[in-house]
């Protein structure tokens, strides 16, 4: 299904792209697409931020829809079963959730509370059923959602899925003590990092359920296949740090990779959004090439038999899914109120949070 010309809202309108942001590749070549649950999605969605207590009733009245997590996730996994795209989409709105309880604490400079955290969603990991009624509604809702995505795929996956988001969260360490000490990493330091606080491999494993089908190694491992992963990923992660430049500054950041060619390449703001968006463009040039091999690759797997077959869509589902993932982040950067800096009272402090559901009292 292919989504709103223009924008996922309910009264859909034109949306203007800053000059600076503005992919004219994206906007052609990449069309727009939809899962045809959305609608449902984005009121489930809105519900289980509710029922798990992540964002008090007031924020999420005003700022659950505007803020498109679901239209993010429903442009990505688009041929995944219903039950799948909602518990990935639950688990989505999960994740920004933690990322500005994160930032909350660094601000705030909870190390404690931030020490506490970490330690529990490590043990929600690896045992979600017995996380399911903490008192932290952060740490049961994630026991919640990571028990759901559980359910689709053999065990294998979900160690593969855990082993995963165990980096992601020692990623999120590190950058919590980077800040704290206002430390910017180097270039390349970061871009490493930034693989696991994006966490790349995540919405890449995230593929698999919404193909219904646990990849073998040999196909993961396949080169082509591997290559356009990262760079969806790559694309996703930078594009963000392009779009969040102005609102990263304000709030004093660290993380962002126009903060690190700033800092340790000597480049003025104005060269560093410009070798960002270099990078960006590369990524989707390159995206553009390595698709082909991964879809040659997706084809050969097609070797008569039924399971050559079944492995073969699944691919194919994974690596147009890739594809979508460019789309579905350009747009959601500039519907998405958690970038509209520009019109909060305070640039270093989102409207849609607040202390207390922050961990604050």
């Amino acid at each position: 299904m292919q989504a709103f010309p223009h924008s996922t809202t309910a009264t859909p309108t034109a949306v203007v792209v800053p000059p600076s942001l503005v992919l004219p590749v994206i906007e052609s070549a990449f069309p727009r697409q939809l899962h045809p649950y959305w609608p449902r999605l984005q009121e489930k969605t809105r519900s289980w931020l509710l029922e798990k207590r992540l964002m008090p009733a007031d924020k999420v009245q005003e700022h659950a829809d505007g803020l498109c997590y679901t239209d993010l996730m429903a442009g990505f996994y688009t041929g995944a079963p219903d039950e799948v795209l909602q518990a990935i989409a639950d688990y989505s709105a999960w994740f920004f959730v933690w990322d500005d309880r994160h930032d909350r604490y660094v601000v705030h400079g909870r190390t404690g509370d931030w020490r506490r955290l970490r330690y529990r969603l490590h043990a929600a990991l690896d045992a979600p059923k017995h996380h399911l009624h903490h008192p932290d509604p952060l740490v049961a809702a994630f026991a919640d959602s990571v028990l759901r995505l559980y359910g689709f795929l053999p065990h294998t996956w979900n160690q593969r899925f855990a082993r995963h988001f165990h980096a992601v969260i020692e990623a999120y360490d590190r950058e919590f003590r980077n800040r704290i000490q206002g430390y910017v990493p180097g270039v390349e330091e970061y871009l490493a990092l930034r693989r696991h606080t994006f966490a790349h491999w995540i919405w890449t494993d995230l593929l698999e359920p919404s193909a219904g089908c646990e990849l073998p190694d040999h196909v993961r491992k396949n080169p082509a296949y591997r290559r356009a992963a990262l760079l969806s990923q790559e694309f996703a992660a930078w594009y963000n740090d392009l779009c969040s430049l102005p609102k990263e500054i304000a709030g004093d950041e660290v993380h962002n990779l126009g903060i690190s060619l700033i800092t340790h390449e000597g480049l003025t703001l104005e060269e560093a959004v410009d070798e960002v968006r270099q990078r960006v463009e590369e990524c989707v040039s390159e995206f553009l090439e390595v698709e082909q091999e991964a879809l040659r690759f997706a084809d050969e797997i097609a070797d008569g038999t039924v399971e050559g077959k079944e492995l073969s869509a699944a691919v194919h589902t994974c690596v147009g899914n890739m594809r979508n993932w460019f789309s579905s982040v350009y747009w959601f950067h500039h519907e998405s109120g958690r970038y509209m800096v520009d019109s909060w009272d305070d640039r270093s402090t989102p409207p849609y949070v607040t202390n207390e559901a922050a961990g604050e009292k």
